[in-house]
C-alpha cells in the first residue's frame, strides 16, 4: 500500500465512522502518544515507540507526543 492510498483509506474509514477532523496523521499522533504513555507498564523505552512509528530520529517521535497537563500536575505533586 502506498502512503497516499493509506491516507485515503483512513480518510474513508473516518468518514464512514462519522468522525470529523480526523486524519491518518491525527491517528498516528494518537497512537504514538498513547504508546509513550504506556511505556512504564510495558517496560519499554522511547526507542521502542520510535521503531514502531518508523521514524529515523527520536526527535521526530518526540514531536508527535502530546503533553498532558493533568499528568504534569500529578508529577509535580510527587516531587
Amino acid at each position: 500500500m502506498s502512503p497516499k492510498s493509506l491516507v485515503n483509506w483512513f480518510t474513508g474509514l473516518y468518514r464512514q465512522l462519522g468522525l470529523q477532523g480526523c486524519s491518518s496523521h491525527s491517528g498516528r499522533r494518537s497512537f504514538i502518544t498513547r504508546a509513550a504513555r504506556q511505556l512504564p507498564r510495558a517496560g519499554g523505552s522511547l526507542r521502542d515507540v520510535q521503531l514502531l512509528a518508523g521514524h529515523r530520529s527520536i526527535q521526530t517521535t518526540q514531536g508527535y507526543i502530546d503533553g498532558d497537563e493533568q499528568a504534569q500536575r500529578r508529577l509535580i505533586k510527587l516531587i
